[in-house]
């Protein structure tokens, strides 16, 4: 049986406008509708509590200026202490600041199915290597510029914005022993094509579309973060 991606959620459900982005209502639905896991976004507020929000300000509010309190919004403790049994979770800090807090966190509620902590700044991903270096980090990438750290970082996986997964580029990374996670991945031909050349992990805004492409029409065993026996 071929393997297939891990499916994961943009900021769990994006696309779907019931519920929204990077809350607890929108993993559940990713999960719901077919996912292994989600993605999602931490910020590190004003009194310093890691919380769920991909933008800097909320509802006119700043979030590195404000409190949690003010802010309303999910923690990460909450987060993975919800979903450390139940998802694959790919953990994007936004900022600086928050490395230390993560590792804590992650010793406290150790996600069983697999888990990668995520950063476009190349900063993060050392710092958390040096606080722990069994942490499986993965580089986002957008352009050509971020993309040409892959190598010398101390990571597991990149993450690589849809324009750039090459098919020669994806097999260079996977001949260094890295795994690809795609983003965002939203056209059907553009799933299906991403899931021939390979990559270990797909990541679109809509979890309904993402699932009905891969595990209805290629059902088999799927990737993980995790190394077998581990």
């Amino acid at each position: 049986m071929p393997i297939r991606p891990l499916l994961l959620g943009h900021r769990g459900a994006r696309a779907e406008k019931s519920v929204p982005e990077n809350t607890l209502a929108s993993f559940d639905l990713a999960l719901a509708q077919g996912c292994d896991g989600f993605e999602f976004d931490v910020r590190l507020t004003g009194d310093g509590q890691a919380v769920i929000c991909h933008d800097p300000r909320i509802r006119g509010m700043e979030i590195a200026a404000s409190s949690a309190q003010q802010l309303r919004l999910p923690f990460l403790s909450e987060v993975l202490a919800c979903y450390q049994r139940k998802a694959f979770l790919d953990i994007e800090l936004k900022v600086p600041g928050l490395e230390n807090l993560c590792c804590e966190l992650l010793r406290s509620f150790a996600p069983q199915r697999g888990f990668a902590v995520s950063s476009f700044l190349p900063d993060v991903l050392e710092k958390l290597h040096s606080l722990d270096p069994k942490i499986p980090l993965g580089l986002i990438c957008e352009t050509q510029s971020q993309l040409s750290r892959w190598l010398d970082l101390p990571t597991k996986y990149v993450m690589v914005h849809h324009k750039l997964a090459l098919p020669k580029r994806v097999a260079e990374m996977k001949a260094a022993g890295r795994k690809i996670f795609v983003w965002t991945v939203n056209l059907p031909a553009d799933i299906r094509r991403f899931s021939r050349l390979g990559v270990d992990g797909i990541i679109s805004d809509n979890p309904r579309q993402l699932a009905m492409e891969i595990r209805e029409k290629a059902a088999g065993p799927r990737k993980t973060g995790r190394k077998s026996g581990k």
